[in-house]
């Protein structure tokens, strides 16, 4: 699984003890980490909670990743950024049980986190916890089990009702703010990681050109 790290501009010193919590977890699981940044608080390209879930839905929908783990000082702003995204289905983790719940019942494809709120002494640890409670388990396999089929049923609902009341990618990316999307793609790794990754051609072009 390609998993995508995206960081917000409040919260961008954090990224390195974020990046190396998440892959200590999902590396040695075979997964791999693609790190989107910001990567300081003194990156030239800055990026909002805005930009997370524009951003998020652009690597979802391309499947340029598969999952995708975000946040911002209480992770709220950023959840909402991407589940206002087509096919983006995003829960607020805050602790391992979130986590195992939102993996298990949800089985969603991205999480914000809140690198403020509550983020003190040991934060570090409260984060590989989190991140072995998603990716440890197969998702979607119920909680509690004998709800699992009628749990699986809810979320086929749910993406019915997602698709019906969202635009496809593409016209989110043509009708969107071009400034606000140029900023959320300007990031210093993002052509390097994206281009060979992305799976819709008409996406990509479409960022291309700009």
């Amino acid at each position: 699984m390609k998993i995508a790290l995206i960081t917000e501009n409040s919260q961008a010193a954090k990224n390195p003890i974020i990046h190396d919590a998440l892959t200590a977890v999902a590396e040695p699981l075979g997964h791999q980490v693609f790190n989107y940044g910001m990567y300081s608080a003194e990156d030239a390209a800055s990026l909002t909670y805005v930009m997370n879930g524009l951003l998020t839905g652009i690597l979802l929908n391309s499947k340029a990743a598969d999952f995708v783990v975000t946040g911002c000082g209480t992770g709220m702003g950023s959840m909402l950024a991407c589940n206002a995204m087509p096919g983006v289905f995003c829960g607020l983790v805050i602790d391992p049980t979130d986590a195992f719940l939102f993996s298990q019942i949800n089985a969603g494809n991205a999480i914000s986190m809140p690198y403020a709120k509550g983020f003190g002494w040991a934060a570090e640890l409260n984060l590989q916890d989190c991140y072995a409670k998603l990716f440890e388990g197969e998702p979607g396999a119920g909680y509690p089990k004998e709800r699992a089929a009628i749990m699986a049923t809810n979320r086929g609902k749910l993406a019915d009702l997602k698709a019906a009341s969202c635009h496809d990618m593409l016209s989110v990316l043509q009708n969107v703010d071009q400034e606000l999307l140029r900023a959320a793609i300007a990031g210093e790794k993002f052509a390097e990681y994206f281009y060979p990754n992305c799976q819709d051609d008409s996406i990509a072009a479409y960022l291309k050109a700009l």
